[in-house]
């Protein structure tokens, strides 16, 4: 048998943003509330007050790791908005981050876009779309 490297990439199962979600404290099981894609505004700059970014992962090899999410309407030039250390017991677990975000700042319309990265590699680039 070949001598193969087994560690592989973190992969991305879920990725929601939501107004919430609640972990049942007896089965662990998490509900995901109110899922939306865009944000839309009467009048600019507007504040969302409160959102989740909710995201699973898997394939993470076991340790710490560091999860970044950074957005802005520039792509070559996001703003950092959280920076977290997690754990993972091997890679056959499958993690779930619930990220919190408050009194998020939308200067005006826009695709704004957003990038994901896991130990500072990227896992996802993806966009939100803020229209009035």
């Amino acid at each position: 048998m070949e001598d193969r490297n087994l560690t592989s990439k973190p992969q991305l199962l879920a990725w929601l943003l939501c107004d919430g979600v609640h972990i049942d404290p007896t089965s662990g099981k998490h509900t995901i509330l109110g899922v939306f894609s865009n944000i839309i505004a009467k009048r600019f700059p507007v504040v969302h007050p409160h959102m989740v970014w909710f995201m699973t992962l898997t394939d993470v090899a076991a340790g710490s790791h560091k999860m970044k999410i950074s957005m802005g309407l520039d792509p070559t030039n996001p703003k950092l908005l959280i920076e977290r250390p997690f754990e993972s017991q091997g890679p056959l677990v499958r993690i779930n981050l619930i990220n919190e975000i408050r009194n998020l700042t939308f200067e005006r319309a826009g695709e704004y876009s957003i990038l994901i990265e896991i130990d500072d590699e990227p896992l996802l680039a993806t966009s939100l779309m803020v229209a009035s």
